[in-house]
């Protein structure tokens, strides 16, 4: 059953969306909590999971991530008021769920990253469950979370080794230290490094060049590059092969290859 997304959108209080606003098919999703530099706690976590779940049923084409303007950040982390008073079954008991960063890697749409700020602890970690990261060059990135005597809790001590390799997996997350935006472009934790001024050009471009390629294509592409990361490479192949009969299947093959043959843009229908 699909859930209208507007009806969603509208109700949410430490999320806005933004429709077409960088791309048409594209949906924003601006994590706006300036006063804690948008720090995740359990109503903007919920809010998102509530939004993910129209997003998965909706015909967007591309989702972007990204933070307010306002908090120059992208997502500072976790809230950490939120974990002060937390049991260790309690944590247990939240961590069995499906939380933010696997309900963004899950999302059958491509996922983009636009890091405009601070992307630490719990943000870095949102980054690097999306499909893409695009930075800010003065963005800073990082794991912070052995200062407080913890350790990366959403996925960050097994996305960010199969990022980077385990040496600077160890160093980033050992240390604790950020890193600017460069720096982690050079070893892989970011895609692609914009000038400040050109970072909504920079999106824009990334996320338009997705958009106006087939739905269907899109979710089986990402869905295929995903299980490289799981399976040995007989098994993936054998994967990809399954997932190129289903796109051939598709409309949108069938319109796809006609209008290449006809020369002319193609009209996507989705299905």
């Amino acid at each position: 059953m699909s859930i209208d997304l507007d009806t969603v959108a509208a109700d949410l209080e430490t999320i806005t969306v933004e429709f077409d606003a960088l791309a048409d098919h594209c949906l924003t999703v601006v994590f706006d909590r300036p006063e804690a530099q948008n720090a995740m706690n359990q109503q903007l976590r919920d809010e998102f999971a509530e939004l993910a779940e129209a997003i998965e049923t909706s015909c967007v084409r591309v989702v972007v991530l990204t933070g307010s303007d306002d908090s120059k950040s992208f997502v500072a982390g976790a809230d950490v008021t939120d974990l002060r008073d937390r049991t260790a079954l309690e944590q247990r008991q939240l961590s069995a769920a499906t939380r933010i960063y696997d309900r963004v890697e899950d999302l059958p749409q491509p996922v983009v990253a636009r890091i405009n700020g601070f992307a630490f602890g719990g943000g870095c970690e949102l980054a690097m469950a999306c499909d893409v990261r695009v930075a800010r060059e003065d963005a800073l990135l990082g794991l912070p979370e052995v200062g407080l005597g913890l350790i990366p809790g959403g996925g960050g001590t097994q996305r960010l080794p199969r990022l980077i390799g385990q040496g600077q997996a160890m160093r980033l997350i050992l240390t604790g230290d950020p890193i600017p935006a460069p720096e982690a472009a050079e070893i892989g934790l970011v895609d692609v490094v914009s000038e400040p001024d050109d970072l909504d050009e920079t999106v824009e471009d990334l996320a338009a060049s997705m958009a106006e390629n087939g739905p269907v294509a899109l979710q089986l592409a990402k869905q295929a590059v995903q299980a490289s990361g799981q399976l040995g490479i007989e098994d993936g192949i054998e994967y990809e092969a399954e997932l190129f009969a289903q796109a051939l299947g598709s409309d949108d093959s069938t319109e796809g290859i006609d209008a290449f043959l006809e020369d002319r843009d193609p009209e996507w229908k989705g299905r």
